[in-house]
């Protein structure tokens, strides 16, 4: 058996939805015994939300998000099932949770409360826009974050709808930020024998996201925007669609035009060099796009490829899934079988040599580890309810 990193770690885990049990997912890769602590009858959001399977390994979403943990249902209205959480945060490293700032203090398990019972303890928060603040209470949501932190209103073409980008990036980004703030709390327990709250929010993590362009901002008053460089952009050909990326070169368009086969258009004053370019950038892509639709996107591939011009073809989702680089990355995991088949979700990206990903327990059923867990804490047999 291989030894992974974080073997030996417990982390009690009141998460739900994404951003927290992505964190969680990823410790557990990685060693971590996690146990899931879930409501009685309802469990995690994320197993009914979008489709309405409470067992798990029927829902997608939920199954993307939990393999290689234990959940372990509770009342944490009634007095023994909070015994029990209790007396597993007295043992425990690591405490996880992604609810509104004040809810883990009423329900008696804030950070004061539980360092006083283990002072070893890590107290990982991740919420919607921080601990404190105007907006501490404000309900936190990756679309809201996108919103509110500039990201959304920032895009390639301004002449293109607002709108929500199609992949929950504040919640992902937030839960690896969440990963590294846990792993850095317990390599500084490991030096000073010292818990920490650690904290971490939807809002802060797109702020960050965004350092390059803010920073451009502070200092210069100016906007940086990668995605509406001149020479960049989605083009259609004949079949699908192609993205180019023309910079990073001396003369990037005198290369793009001998790919397409066109004259030199930077020869010309008004194509001259990179301000002149993002001034003619609508005329310099009509051009571009009247080329491209000429032929196919394997034809153009080859071509801009030949010149050392930046470009990749445009696909779905599922055509990057079924792609041999997807699989030999490791990015495809079986954790169990329905009767529809195998149960495939995404892996982790994160390729170590000496610590490979492994499916350890498939996503639990909701309260499939009640008896396993009491049991190890020495309390009684019987649902923690």
């Amino acid at each position: 058996m291989t030894t992974l990193p974080l073997d030996g770690i417990r982390v009690v885990d009141f998460t739900q939805v994404m951003l927290g049990p992505c964190c969680t997912q990823m410790l557990a890769d990685y060693g971590a015994d996690v146990i899931k602590i879930e409501k009685m009858k309802i469990g995690d959001l994320s197993r009914w939300s979008v489709g309405s399977d409470p067992d798990g390994l029927n829902n997608p979403v939920f199954t993307s998000l939990n393999r290689n943990k234990r959940s372990l249902s509770v009342d944490l209205k009634d007095k023994q099932s909070c015994d029990v959480v209790r007396e597993l945060l007295r043992h425990a490293d690591v405490v996880v949770n992604n609810f509104r700032p004040g809810v883990m203090e009423r329900m008696g398990f804030g950070y004061d409360d539980l360092k006083k019972i283990n002072p070893k303890l890590i107290f990982a928060v991740g919420t919607g826009f921080g601990l404190e603040g105007p907006y501490r209470h404000k309900g936190g949501q990756d679309t809201l974050a996108q919103a509110m932190t500039g990201v959304m209103q920032r895009k390639s073409d301004y002449t293109h709808p607002t709108a929500i980008y199609s992949t929950t990036i504040a919640d992902y980004s937030a839960g690896m930020h969440l990963v590294q703030g846990i792993l850095l709390a317990l390599l500084h327990r490991e030096k000073t024998g010292e818990g920490q709250q650690v904290a971490v929010s939807l809002y802060s993590s797109l702020i960050a996201m965004q350092m390059q362009e803010g920073t451009m901002h502070m200092m210069r008053g100016k906007e940086l925007n990668w995605s509406s460089f001149p020479l960049s952009g989605v083009f259609e050909t004949t079949d699908t669609a192609i993205v180019m990326v023309g910079a990073f070169k001396e003369n990037p368009l005198r290369d793009i035009c001998n790919a397409l086969e066109i004259n030199d258009l930077s020869a010309l004053p008004e194509h001259a060099d990179f301000d002149a370019q993002a001034q003619t950038r609508p005329q310099l892509h009509a051009i571009f796009r009247a080329r491209f639709a000429t032929n196919s996107t394997a034809h153009w591939l080859k071509r801009l490829e030949d010149v050392d011009i930046l470009c990749a073809p445009v696909r779905s989702l599922p055509e990057a899934l079924e792609d041999e680089q997807t699989l030999i990355n490791g990015l495809i995991l079986e954790v169990g079988e329905t009767a529809a088949g195998p149960v495939r979700v995404i892996g982790s990206p994160i390729e170590m040599s000496a610590a490979k990903v492994s499916v350890r327990l498939p996503p639990p059923k909701l309260g499939e580890h009640n008896d396993e867990i009491i049991h190890s804490l020495g309390l009684l047999t019987g649902d923690a309810a």
